[in-house]
């Protein structure tokens, strides 16, 4: 897959392309004829897909299990289809008709009919770890969400919205590590959470630019955050408690995820904890810049990131050494 495409593969990509949505979605969307394509070369797009687009696959591919990977590829893929599915047409009534297109397709494959790559790959994962639909059709309805609410009244709706945006995510990783049950589920959901939310409190001034506002106007209200104010991207004393206090309630929900980390099996370990640390860490950083997330957005470098490894893959050594408690 090095040098060109695969030999007589449908499939628009070789092994030096970079992710195009536009190519695929002409080559693999509602409006072309269906391609069938083999499970072997159907993984290999998703592989593509999977480490082109995603830079921390390189450290997944050293920690997950070899037979793991064609898995966690396909549901990667599934997402990330998903996710452009919605955003990158820039019209919502044509991501609405897509994300219906694709939910269709979801359907059909629990139903035993697959042509699209992604499908292919993805059903002998569903067959194989027993993956309920409900989270695939979850992710779905928070991409249908996107395209007609842009702000939330309350924190209880956005964590709503969490719920099938970031929790779905969680719970399928649990489902390839056969480690799900009501208990590790709510404590992935925590973390899933925790990370989405972390996720906009980090981008705010992006979201804005965009016409989206995740900071619940319940919570701008009692603060004193004027409406006026947060459009003209004006830091005030008000809009930093209102940072504060969304930090701080985050926070708390990745300590209570946290225990998740020694009840998935150990090739799952570091990961957990590494999105818990990452997620702390964007935190912090929102902190250390005084919460004045409107003029700059906190970012982890490539050195704040490698030592969130080290740190992550000593606890880990360690955890080793220790008597693993019962699940």
């Amino acid at each position: 897959m090095q040098g060109g495409a695969v030999p007589g593969s449908p499939c628009l990509y070789n092994g030096r392309m970079k992710w195009n949505f536009a190519a695929q979605l002409q080559r693999y969307g509602p409006e072309t004829m269906p391609v069938p394509v083999s499970e072997s070369l159907a993984r290999q797009y998703c592989r593509w897909l999977a480490t082109n687009h995603y830079e921390n696959f390189t450290v997944a591919s050293a920690l997950l299990p070899r037979q793991l990977l064609p898995h966690f590829h396909s549901v990667y893929a599934y997402c990330r289809w998903s996710d452009d599915l919605a955003d990158e047409s820039g019209d919502p009534a044509r991501a609405s008709e897509l994300l219906r297109w694709w939910r269709e397709l979801l359907l059909a494959c629990y139903d035993g009919h697959v042509w699209h790559p992604v499908f292919v790959a993805l059903k002998p994962t569903i067959d194989t770890f027993a993956i309920p639909r409900q989270p695939f059709l979850d992710l779905l309805q928070a991409f249908e969400q996107d395209q007609h609410v842009t702000c939330y009244d309350t924190f209880e709706q956005l964590l709503g919205y969490c719920r099938h945006s970031a929790n779905p995510v969680g719970r399928l990783v649990l489902y390839l590590g056969r480690c799900h049950n009501d208990r590790s589920g709510e404590l992935s959901d925590a973390i899933c959470t925790a990370l989405q939310l972390a996720n906009f409190w980090q981008d705010v001034r992006r979201d804005l630019d965009i016409g989206r506002i995740y900071l619940p106007a319940e919570d701008r209200k009692r603060f004193g955050v004027a409406d006026a104010d947060l459009m003209a991207r004006r830091f005030t004393p008000a809009f930093a408690e209102l940072m504060r206090f969304e930090v701080e309630r985050t926070r708390d929900l990745f300590f209570r995820g946290y225990p998740l980390v020694e009840r998935v099996p150990d090739f799952l370990q570091v990961e957990v904890e590494l999105f818990v640390e990452g997620g702390l860490s964007i935190l912090e950083k929102i902190e250390q810049i005084g919460y004045n997330v409107l003029e700059r957005r906190p970012v982890l470098s490539k050195w704040d990131k490698g030592q969130l490894l080290l740190g992550t893959l000593w606890r880990q050594f360690h955890r080793y050494l220790l008597p693993r408690r019962g699940i």
